[in-house]
């Protein structure tokens, strides 16, 4: 399990390391930016032991050396202070790039993606790894670039400088120096799975957010909200077990690296004084050795805490990277062929398709749709009927048979010419953050206002739309406590009418508008469906009478089709649900 995990980081620092090559001129000049500051902050001991060699007593002071010493150590610090705000400019630049790019990556990754992941993990979760361990990831990344490389050379320069001065000395620090890495290194092994565990439950914690918020209205209604607060607490209390495990024994790296540089720095100024006792080292030179004493350890301080921050942010980059991987939706075949002026003809050839292998859903079903025909598709709840759709549109592929368009296989026709000639509207409606004129634009973005208001009066919509504080330059989202559930929907119908393309797909298109506007509704699809081929979705069969051929489905069968008046005739299933559909009336 150790093994296997630490296999994960070594892959996913690999990856990291992959990510920054195109900034290989800009970590160049970092380094070479730390290098300047490194050695500037090691020059200024030698300088102040210096300083303090000059200052042999009262009276016996060589203060123009003096001077000239302090005026260096001024020029030094200055540089330093400037080389190491032009090195965070730098890091900072790099890391949210770096960022800039992953997010980028992520977003396209799940353009990509298909249905059959988005259906099967919570959004949530998906967001979680967008913004927190995006966010998690830079903050790690930003405190390696600004402390790893000047803590590494901070200790390999004190190391030389410390040689310069008492080889003996600077033995019994290098002795002590395995003990501090040792303890650094136990606790971060520790620390990478408690922070992949609190990722995941701050990932868990975030899809539960994003239920419940927009579903408060239900929570409320039913009286949900204890159990709801509960189940809450529940993943709030992990979370913070979780974050409680992998911050304590992240921080208990400071105080360990702090009492073996404590010892350390204990050692050499015994040793050291001992030296001096002897003539060995001038008290200037014993001074400038515990300042690199202190300098020296003070680095495993960091670059502990680096260890710490990079953990959490591997744990975090192993997350995205994982949401990066998925699997894409099947590219459209090379030689696919675009879709254009298409008749309409709707072929199902002997189709079979499962959501999951072991629950069959729909079986070898067969419908030969002409150009033109207004198809109606009823059945009870869950019997196949938005499948079907999903289908037609290739958010799903068949398992078998195949399903053609103007006799050409779907799998043979690029995806974005197949939905370029088909118009949705669904049940559920969904509007962008954005003006009503720029919602209504989405199928045609070259539409004209006068097209933009003619398809708003087709579909009822100008009046409301009017009303509205800017009209048609009113922000709206598809939360937005301005509109109603029907007028949501009116806007999604009107966002059909004005691209109108060659085939139509209704999804319970008018099931959230009352009863008087749904008739004048259906008279204005009655002539947006002339000449083109349409598929309706209906629970109320009033709306269905007037199609030409009615799918019957139950248990993802198609068990009956014909007319309205043919099947009525037969006595069957459609019968009895247009009976009691007319009875309910």
């Amino acid at each position: 399990m150790a093994e296997h995990k630490s296999g994960l980081q070594t892959e996913t620092l690999r990856r990291i390391l992959h990510d920054l090559r195109r900034y290989r001129g800009w970590l160049v000049l970092t380094l070479l930016l730390s290098v300047v500051t490194v050695t500037l902050t090691l020059l200024i001991p030698i300088l102040v032991g210096r300083a303090i060699d000059r200052i042999e007593g009262a009276g016996n002071v060589d203060f123009s050396a003096v001077t000239q010493i302090l005026i260096t150590v001024a020029v030094s610090v200055a540089v330093t202070a400037l080389a190491q705000w032009i090195m965070s400019i730098i890091n900072n630049k790099i890391t949210f790039e770096v960022v800039e790019d992953i997010r980028n990556r992520a977003i396209d990754r799940i353009e990509h993606l298909p249905l059959a992941y988005l259906d099967s993990h919570a959004t949530g979760g998906t967001v979680s790894r967008m913004i927190s361990d995006v966010d998690q990831f830079a903050d790690g990344l930003l405190l390696g670039f600004t402390q790893l490389f000047t803590g590494v050379l901070t200790i390999l320069g004190t190391l030389c400088f410390m040689l310069s001065i008492h080889p003996a000395i600077t033995l019994a620090v290098i002795l002590l120096t395995p003990l501090s890495l040792f303890v650094a290194a136990f606790i971060a092994k520790r620390t990478y799975s408690m922070f992949q565990v609190q990722a995941e439950t701050r990932a868990e914690q975030t899809a539960r957010i994003n239920e419940i918020i927009p579903h408060q209205k239900i929570v409320q209604a039913f009286g949900h909200e204890a159990d709801t607060l509960a189940e809450f607490d529940e993943i709030n209390d992990r979370l913070a077990a979780a974050s409680l495990k992998a911050t304590f024994y992240s921080s208990l790296t400071n105080p360990c690296t702090r009492f073996v540089n404590a010892l350390v720095y204990a050692v050499v100024g015994l040793t050291g004084a001992i030296a001096a006792m002897h003539g060995r080292i001038s008290i200037g030179e014993l001074s400038c050795f515990l300042s690199y004493a202190n300098q020296y350890t003070k680095p495993f301080n960091e670059i502990s805490g680096v260890v710490t921050e990079l953990q959490n942010a591997l744990a975090c980059a192993d997350r995205i990277y994982h949401l990066i991987d998925e699997a894409a939706e099947a590219p459209d075949a090379p030689d696919a062929a675009v879709l254009q002026n298409t008749a309409g003809a709707v072929k199902f050839d002997d189709i079979s398709f499962s959501y999951v292998p072991e629950r069959p859903l729909i079986s070898h079903c067969a419908i030969d749709v002409k150009p033109g025909q207004r198809v109606a598709i009823v059945g009870p709840t869950g019997c196949g009927k938005t499948t079907l759709i999903n289908l037609i549109m290739r958010f799903y592929d068949v398992n078998d048979g195949a399903i053609r368009i103007d006799g050409q296989d779907l799998r043979e026709i690029t995806r974005d010419s197949l939905r370029q000639n088909i118009g949705m509207v669904l049940q559920e409606t969904w509007l962008k953050n954005a003006t009503v004129r720029e919602n209504l634009r989405m199928g045609m973005p070259e539409a004209t206002d006068e097209q933009i208001i003619a398809a708003a009066k087709a579909a009822h919509a100008h009046s409301f739309i009017r009303r509205l504080p800017q009209g048609y330059d009113t922000v709206i989202s598809d939360k937005s406590g301005a509109l109603s559930q029907g007028q949501r929907q009116l806007l999604c119908i009107a966002r059909l009418m004005l691209c109108l393309p060659p085939m139509l797909i209704l999804d319970e298109a008018t099931s959230s508008i009352d009863t008087r506007t749904e008739l004048k509704i259906q008279s204005a699809f009655g002539k947006m469906m002339q000449g083109r081929t349409s598929f309706i979705v209906a629970h109320r069969l009033s709306t269905i009478r007037e199609a030409d051929l009615i799918l019957v489905m139950r248990d993802g069968q198609i068990i009956e089709q014909g007319n309205h008046e043919t099947l009525l005739l037969q006595n069957g299933f459609y019968a009895e649900l247009y009976r009691k559909s007319a009875n309910l009336q």
